[in-house]
This record gives structure tokens, sequence and C-alpha cells, in this order.
């Protein structure tokens, strides 16, 4: 699974998302054709910029075009519906809007559905919504994970007058999410970036294991902030998660028993299918030396596996204990050696390494049909497969 993880280190906002992705290597020409399709917006244009923030490059993006009105949310829903733009790209761009149409209306104490946007409902929020989306789709992520966010403090004017930071509909985007306040007098998490992440993110929290592919940086418009006025986009392949069993151990304590019956128990409990069985010595009470028989098993044969330990010891309980088993995938392999076809058992690691073991009932095939030593016969085998 494909990742970009968001690392807000100074804020986000559309602007800085979208030249994050572009930096990514979204080709400029194309998320302009995509943009195109959204064929109620017109006198636009999108360009790029090279820029320096502190001690680090990356893409700011410039929009502009002429004046645009001040759209409701049944406004920006008519011009996604009217659009040629894929499917998926037009239903995440009304989702986000969606969410900012019912913080804003929060805040305002009107119905989500005749709000008006001012800077929101501008031509240049919509392109860096649907222009993040389209960049997301074109880099074929998966899921998109995010930094704990930064936030602000001291005021902003805007069209609905001054107003505190975080913005009110900021704070109603972000509820449930991980913030914490920076000692900046400015607003680092805008509107339509907490609305991108509040749609888009599916956790929040450090980086998520993956191995990193690529990593784009976006620009904001203060050159001169502290931290830097920056967003950090991260894209990376999802390492595998380890499988899991859910399995049970049956054990019990044994002081009482003919030493000789172990093996033929054990073999049974094999026979049934337990994928382990272990006898660990211990001392038990009047300092009886005694034996732990332990036994792990599928849930699927608890009762049968139960039965056996019951009826061929001395036992008279047992003890029964649910666990979880994590595992590395395994194949078997049959390898071509010079003591003819031999299977080992291939193991594949967390970190995209393999293991090769010789199988051991193989080995000692061969080694009492040629007479050739058992380490010799598992040396030979492991060069044969590698």
């Amino acid at each position: 699974m494909k990742i970009a993880y968001f690392d807000c280190f100074s804020g986000v906002s559309g602007d800085m998302a979208l030249g994050a992705l572009i930096d990514l290597g979204v080709p400029l020409e194309d998320l302009i054709g995509g943009m195109r399709q959204i064929k109620a917006l017109e006198d636009w244009s999108i360009e790029t910029r090279r820029e320096r923030r502190g001690a680090i490059e990356g893409t700011r993006v410039i929009i502009s075009g002429g004046r645009q009105p001040h759209r409701t949310f049944s406004d920006i829903q008519a011009v996604f519906n009217e659009s040629g733009l894929d499917p998926g790209v037009r239903e995440k761009s009304l989702a986000v809007f969606g969410r900012l149409a019912d913080a804003e209306s929060r805040v305002h104490g009107v119905p989500p559905g005749s709000i008006h946007f001012h800077e929101v409902g501008a031509l240049d929020s919509i392109l860096d919504i649907a222009g993040v989306i389209f960049c997301l789709e074109y880099l074929k992520i998966e899921k998109v994970c995010s930094s704990p966010l930064p936030l602000g403090r001291g005021f902003v004017n805007t069209q609905h007058g001054t107003i505190p930071l975080p913005a009110p509909a900021t704070s109603i985007l972000l509820s449930g999410a991980p913030v914490y306040g920076l000692p900046v007098e400015r607003e680092l998490v805008t509107p339509t970036g907490a609305a991108i992440l509040a749609t888009l993110a599916q956790s929040y929290g450090p980086i998520p294991p993956m191995a990193l592919i690529s990593t784009g940086y976006g620009v904001g418009t203060d050159p001169a902030s502290d931290p830097p006025n920056l967003l950090r986009v991260m894209v990376g392949k999802e390492r595998s998660v380890l499988p899991a069993r859910d399995l049970l151990v049956i054990e019990t304590n044994i002081d009482d028993m003919n030493p000789e019956f172990y093996n033929y128990v054990s073999g049974k409990l094999f026979a049934l299918g337990a994928l382990d069985v272990s006898l660990i010595a211990i001392q038990m009470k009047k300092n009886r030396p005694g034996v732990l028989l332990r036994a792990l098993v599928d849930p699927a044969i608890e009762t049968a596996a139960a039965q056996i330990i019951l009826s061929e010891t001395t036992t008279l309980g047992v003890r029964v204990t649910g666990v979880k088993r994590i595992e590395l995938p395994r194949e078997e392999k049959i390898v071509s050696t010079v003591f003819g076809p031999c299977k080992v058992k291939r193991v594949l690691l967390p970190g995209g390494g393999e293991r090769l073991i010789p199988e051991y009932e193989e080995c000692r095939r061969i080694a009492e049909q040629t007479g050739t030593p058992l380490p010799d016969v598992y040396r030979r085998v492991m060069e044969s497969a590698k």
C-alpha cells in the first residue's frame, strides 16, 4: 500500500499541500489539464516557483484569475457536479467542501446548504482542494496519514471580520485530531488545510512503518517565518504487517508418569495437528521433580488435544490459555542438490530478505541413504538452495 505522510511541522494550507505534491513529481501540465475539467471556472492560471524557506527549497504554487463570486455550498456542488473530473476526484473534493460547509454553518449558525463561502469559495481554494486530490490520485496514494498539527495564536482579518486563531472553523474541523500550540503570531493551519486532512487522513501520529520512496516540500507565502513556512509530504510503501494467529496453549504438570511415555504422547499430539509440543523440567510440591507438558494448538482441535493428554498421561486436568502467535510468512521449496531433490523452507523476513532452512527429515533421510555425515548434508543443501 502506498502512503502519503503529511509532516506538518509548520502547519498546513491548501497551497502548501498542492505544492508538496507537485514537488513529489506530478507534472504541472497534467494538473492543469485535470483542472480544466472544472468547466464553471474560467480565466485562471496555475504557476509554480522554486523558493527557499530557511535552508530548504520547495515548490510554491501561485494561482491567479479573475474575480470570483461568493459561492454557497450548493453553488460549489454544482461546480463539481457539472465538471468532467474523474468521479473519485469529484466525490472527494465535494466531501472536503462538505466538511467546510458543516464547520462554517456551526460557526455562523446557518444551514450548511446556504452557507456563503468567502475565502474558501474563491478560485484558489477550489483549485487547491481539487488539485490536491487530483495529485493524490495521480501518485496512486492509497492511504493518507498526518503528524499532529501545530496551532498558532493571534488574530487574522477575513471577510467575516477579525477572528482569533486558530480560526473557529479550523477548530471545529480538527475535533478529535491531535494538536499542540506554538508561540507564533500567525495562522499555521488554515480551514482549507484542516478540511483536507480531516477528510482524507486515516490516522495522526509519527511516521508510519514504510519504505520511503520520495519527499516533497510545499512552500507557503511567508518568507521570513520561524519555523520555516513549509509542508513536507513523504511517500512510501507500507511495510507488510506480520500475520498473527489466535492459538491455544494446553499444558499440565506431571510428576508421577513413566518418562518413556512422553515420546508417545508428543507423537500423538503432533499427529493430531499440534504446532508445537514441549517438555520442560520443573520442581513440584514436596520437592518432587516433574515435567511441564505444553502443546500449542489451533482452537479447532482443543477438545481432541485435551482428550489425548488426559487419556495418555497421569494428569487429572489441563490448563488452556489463549495466545496470539506472530508468524513470518513461509513456503516450502524443492531445490536440486548433489543428492537429488530436497525440501527446504523459505522464510520471508520483515526487512524483505529471506532465510532458507533445510528440512531435518529430508536431510536425515539423505544422510542415512548416502552415509554422508548429517552436518555435511545440511551444508551442501544450503549451498544448493542459495
